[in-house]
């Protein structure tokens, strides 16, 4: 193989943040549309433009879902068989969200009662809305560390459930997300949507921005102040054979800025995760929608690589036995897994991307009342 093991780890776990990255920007958007649909839309034709402006293009977006999760399931697999089992519940309620959200869409227009439509309104927000917080409140409970374990055939044992989940600090990490996604689905829509729904859409981005930077900023000064972490002592090396007992793990407060201080070039994430929504607000103001999109985008990337660094080695701590937290060093596949993985990625992501690309320049252009008036039988 050209490249070593080491090396095939390393970029499994970038193209594990890239799949991660597309899936939060990408299928981001329509939930965060989803979430605010009852808010910036006051009537039947502007909530018709807000589903609309989603509705052609969310379940390609769900591509970055599936993506995601195939390559835990063939990457990790130990990653996998943990975080789906533990987070059994959670993950429940994720995809109890994700299967109303296409029977909203397809259900709503069925009939002309305006108390039917808004209720299928409601369920579409909360179909974006539960995603939203539940995925963000993972990824705090993954900066915390994950009470489970390993014995000694390692057959995983889990001390928590959905409730110990919902810790404050794992509920800021929610809120944080569901800011983020608000402001980034509000941006879409001001740049789709035309007239009074383009406005309040604006309108709740700004406002939603101005939280997200609060609320990340609150987060990071949470990790600060609490020295949340985790320090590999001995063990795991790199090139070795995936084994999650073959090292020793010991809490270290402030361990999750070790990797800021070793590479300070990654300080720029967590930077840019508090400055992209201010500027995309201020250019929002200004008619730059475009850009401002494009500026959400870079800090929905930097949060989640923010996130990604603070970890690195570790892909799921574990608060009660350390040394069964699993690193990006002995929870991987086979070297040959990854690298025929690798080759396939190679092959399909740019069809995946230029499709994606010629999917969007199609139905680039804005969504109007009266367009959806002239056509409502072409239309959700």
């Amino acid at each position: 193989m050209p490249l070593d093991y080491v090396t095939l780890k390393f970029i499994w776990w970038l193209l594990l943040g890239v799949l991660l990255i597309g899936f939060a920007i990408m299928d981001g958007f329509d939930l965060g549309a989803a979430m605010i649909l009852p808010l910036v839309g006051r009537s039947d034709g502007e909530r018709r433009v807000v589903i609309n402006a989603v509705g052609p293009v969310w379940e390609g977006n769900q591509v970055w879902l599936i993506l995601g999760g195939g390559a835990i399931f063939a990457a990790w697999p130990a990653l996998y068989a943990a975080s789906f089992s533990g987070f059994y519940l959670a993950m429940l309620l994720v995809l109890a969200a994700l299967i109303l959200r296409p029977v909203g869409f397809k259900f709503r227009s069925k009939l002309p009662d305006a108390r039917w439509r808004a209720s299928w309104d409601w369920i579409l927000c909360v179909s974006g809305a539960v995603p939203s917080l539940v995925f963000g409140v993972a990824m705090g409970n993954l900066l915390l560390g994950v009470p489970f374990g390993y014995d000694g055939e390692l057959r995983a044992h889990y001390g928590f459930g959905l409730v110990q989940l919902l810790n404050p600090f794992a509920l800021l990490a929610g809120l944080v997300s569901v800011a983020m996604l608000a402001t980034h689905g509000g941006l879409y829509v001001a740049l789709k949507g035309s007239g009074p729904v383009a406005e309040r859409a604006a309108r709740l981005a700004r406002g939603s921005a101005l939280a997200w930077s609060v609320l990340f900023l609150l987060a990071g000064l949470w990790l600060w102040q609490r020295g949340a972490g985790y320090r590999i002592v001995s063990g795991a090396l790199p090139g070795g054979a995936p084994d999650p007992l073959g090292k020793v793990v010991a809490a270290a407060p402030g361990a999750w800025f070790d990797n800021y201080r070793r590479w300070p070039w990654t300080t720029a994430l967590p930077l840019i995760g508090l400055a992209a929504p201010l500027l995309a607000a201020a250019l929002l103001r200004r008619g730059g929608g475009v850009v401002a999109f494009l500026l959400s985008a870079c800090g929905v990337a930097a949060v989640i690589g923010t996130v990604g660094v603070s970890l690195f080695p570790f892909l799921l701590p574990s608060s009660s036995e350390p040394a069964s937290s699993l690193t990006v060093w002995d929870a991987s596949s086979s070297a040959r897994t990854l690298w025929i993985m690798l080759l396939a990625v190679a092959l399909l992501l740019p069809v995946v991307l230029a499709y994606t690309a010629w999917v969007y320049r199609v139905l680039r252009g804005p969504v109007t009342v009266e367009h959806i008036e002239a056509n409502p039988d072409g239309n959700y």
